[in-house]
C-alpha cells in the first residue's frame, strides 16, 4: 500500500512541475512580483516529459489500484476497508488535479485582468507600431504577462504577444508612451527583451 502513496504522489509532482513554468507567471501577478515570472521558463524543454511520466505513473497506479485481487484460502479475518488515501477515490481525485495542472497553460489565460482601454486617437501620425523581440517566453501564461504589463501603459493601442513567435508586436500613440517604457514594462516580467524594430 505504501508503493500506491509513493506512486500517487510521484503523480502529484510531475504534474506539478510540468505545470511550474505556466503556473508562476499567475502566481507572480497575484503575489504583485511580476518579476520572478520567468523563473521556471528553463522547465519548458522537459514538459513533454514530465507530462508523459505523469501518465505512466497514474496509469500504472490505476492498474494496481483495479486489477483483481487473488483470493488466498485462509481462516483469517477479512481485510479492514482501505484508508481514504488508498482508495480509489482519492486516486481519482489525485488524476483531476494532475489533469487541470497539465491543462494549465491552456486556460491560463483567464486568470488575467482584462486591461485592454478605449484609447482615443487624436493624430494618427502619432501611432507607431514596433516589434519586440522577446526571450523567456514559454506558454500563453507567458502571453498574458508580457500584455497584462504593456497595456499598464498610457497611450497603449494594442498588444499582441506570441510565445510561439517570442515577440510582441505594440502599437502605441508615441505622444504618450515610447520604445524604452515599453521595454522596461516587458523586461520588469522577467522575459527579456533582446532586440525591436519599428514596422512603420
Amino acid at each position: 500500500m505504501k508503493s500506491d502513496n509513493k506512486l500517487i504522489g510521484a503523480g502529484l509532482l510531475t504534474a506539478i512541475t510540468a505545470s511550474l513554468c505556466c503556473i508562476t507567471p499567475v502566481l507572480a501577478l497575484i503575489a504583485g512580483t511580476s518579476g520572478i515570472a520567468s523563473t521556471f521558463s528553463w522547465i519548458e524543454p522537459f514538459r513533454p516529459y514530465l507530462i508523459g511520466m505523469t501518465i505512466l505513473v497514474l496509469a500504472f497506479a490505476w492498474y494496481k489500484k483495479l486489477k483483481p485481487q487473488k483470493e488466498i484460502d485462509c481462516e483469517c479475518e477479512t481485510e479492514e476497508k482501505p484508508k481514504f488515501i488508498q482508495s480509489k477515490t482519492f486516486l481519482g481525485i489525485v488524476t483531476a488535479f494532475a489533469i487541470i495542472m497539465l491543462a494549465f497553460p491552456y486556460y491560463s489565460g483567464i486568470f488575467y485582468p482584462n486591461t485592454e482601454k478605449q484609447i482615443i486617437v487624436v493624430d494618427k501620425s502619432d501611432i507607431k507600431t514596433t516589434e519586440f523581440t522577446i526571450s523567456g517566453m514559454t506558454c500563453v501564461s507567458c502571453e498574458e504577462h508580457v500584455k497584462h504589463e504593456v497595456n499598464k501603459l498610457n497611450g497603449i493601442v494594442d498588444t499582441k504577444a506570441s510565445y510561439e513567435n517570442g515577440n510582441a508586436i505594440i502599437e502605441f500613440d508615441k505622444s504618450k508612451s515610447n520604445e524604452t517604457e515599453i521595454e522596461k514594462a516587458i523586461n520588469s516580467t522577467g522575459y527579456k527583451v533582446t532586440d525591436k524594430k519599428e514596422i512603420n
